[in-house]
């Protein structure tokens, strides 16, 4: 990483109180969602694409040819960005026409646990319905159902990469030391214990979003109906560990593509996950490039700027190799609702 995308930690490194929230709503499995009847007039007038390297704006057919001398694309989206979903199933598109059979997706969006259930989906063996239910889709799955879709259709493989959330929820309140007791096969579905948890920069921005939610789960564990229960339970901020609670789920993402490669050195991976864990070359970036420091990453960062379409595009040079501005004003493909 340069010294630019290494910039000292400033406000600019900090997530906003609503960006920390909304990203983290579906972590905590406390949200309201409406989602929306897009209409799929969607294009390049919808959002801006940069590269770093070359300091100019560029089209996606630029990725697509970069990714020739890359291992695996790490792209970072905000999670209920219309545009940015449109523009994940365009790339994806065209890196298999560029790629073919060489190519296999990886997703955030389904836990480990559930790999057989997406396989058998994938290969025709159980419903939408069925498969949905069964792998835990997001309530947000109508997003990620397009890419889903054209991986069946063109056969290719997709990874499911996350840590379940009941183990993160251990160590997010108990530290990792609490996942030693837990079976073999549970173990299976994560990152090898023990695995490294955030320092420097990135344990800051996690502790800039601690700070945030301890006071909201505060909030919440004192609407629980039973007195009692309060009472056997510690206050949240005294069981709120959100660096191994964090590290986890980026050091399990992480080892599902590491293996997945290790076996499969021919593939390359588009790797798709919620842009603050990618985001600075932090979070699953460093994880990967631990268990395999010869790997070739590739780092996109994707989000909303109210400057689109004139964008100053040196405020985000320590984000990732490409940046992608999308149109704010294109509406969101479902709303947060109150915390």
């Amino acid at each position: 990483m340069s010294n630019t995308q290494r910039a000292c930690f400033s406000n600019r490194c900090i997530p906003s109180r609503g960006y920390i929230i909304s990203t983290m709503i579906l972590v905590l499995c406390t949200m309201s969602v409406s989602l929306f009847a897009l209409e799929k007039n969607l294009g390049e007038g919808d959002y801006v694409v940069y590269s770093v390297k070359v300091n100019e704006t560029v089209t996606i057919d630029r990725i697509v040819e970069d990714f020739v001398d890359y291992d695996v694309i790490i792209f970072g989206e905000e999670h209920n960005d219309a545009v940015v979903h449109y523009l994940e199933l365009l790339l994806f598109q065209e890196l298999h026409d560029r790629y073919g059979n060489s190519l296999t997706l990886s997703l955030e969006m389904f836990d480990r646990d559930v790999q057989v259930i997406l396989d058998e989906y994938l290969t025709g063996q159980i419903t939408e319905k069925h498969f949905k239910r069964d792998a835990r889709a997001w309530i947000n799955y109508e997003d990620y159902r397009p890419l889903v879709e054209f991986a069946k259709t063109s056969k290719i493989g997709v990874i499911a990469a996350n840590a379940p959330m009941r183990y993160t929820n251990i160590a997010r309140t108990r530290g990792q030391d609490a996942l030693l007791v837990i079976s073999e096969t549970a173990k299976s579905f994560l990152a090898p214990l023990p695995y490294d948890t955030a320092t420097g920069e990135y344990r800051e921005k996690l502790l800039k979003i601690q700070e945030v939610l301890e006071p909201l789960l505060i909030k919440k564990d004192s609407l629980m109906p039973s007195d009692k229960m309060q009472k056997k339970m510690p206050p949240a901020m005294m069981v709120f560990k959100i660096n191994q609670g964090q590290s986890l789920w980026d050091a399990t993402m992480a080892y599902a593509i590491y293996q997945y490669r290790k076996h499969n050195k021919d593939k390359k991976v588009l790797h798709i996950n919620g842009k603050f864990h990618s985001d600075e070359y932090f979070g699953v970036v460093e994880q990967l490039r631990r268990y395999d420091p010869e790997l070739k990453i590739l780092v996109i960062s994707s989000f909303p700027d109210d400057q689109f379409p004139d964008v100053d595009f040196t405020e985000y040079i320590y984000l990732a190799d490409y940046i992608i501005i999308t149109d704010p004003s294109v509406v969101r493909s479902f709303d947060f609702g109150d915390f």
